[in-house]
């Protein structure tokens, strides 16, 4: 775990991770499940740092089965997929609550949107400071310096 940046918190058998555990990835990633010969083995959840999550049957370290949750609620359906697709590109607040009155443009889903601070950019998981190139998370911490390329 000292090199991957990841915390395992559960049972051991021989050695190996198996049982019931939680799995902290080095990107604030968090998996509750079961786990057998060190991988995801059963049953089990992501949780994400951006609220969302995913339930699933393990087997072997691949999900066999899940359903995917949006930190909004929404649930992710692969058949019955109605949610910003070719025929309907309403946000999913927007299914919930309405569209909003004309000159008064939903951009993102999220309504309120993010305030962005002056001089920034949002770059999907944080803000960009083209300045001191550093990029912090929504919460202001630290996440990376941007490269060449951002």
């Amino acid at each position: 775990m000292e090199y991957t940046g990841s915390k395992y918190i559960g049972e051991y058998v021989d050695g190996r991770m198996e049982g019931k555990a939680k799995y902290i990835l080095p990107t604030e990633t968090i998996y509750v499940g079961e786990m057998k010969d060190g991988v995801f083995h059963g049953e089990g959840t992501l949780y994400f740092p951006s609220g969302s999550q995913y339930d699933a049957v393990w087997e072997n370290g691949l999900a066999i089965k899940g359903t995917y949750t949006f930190a909004d609620g929404l649930h992710y359906d692969e058949k019955n997929w109605h949610y910003c697709d070719g025929y309907d590109r309403r946000f999913y607040t927007e299914i919930l609550n309405g569209l909003k009155p004309a000159g008064m443009a939903q951009l993102t889903n999220m309504d309120p949107p993010r305030k962005i601070p002056k001089g920034y950019y949002d770059c999907g998981d944080g803000f960009y400071n083209p300045v001191t190139r550093v990029i912090k998370d929504y919460r202001n911490r630290f996440l990376r310096n941007a490269g060449r390329f951002l």
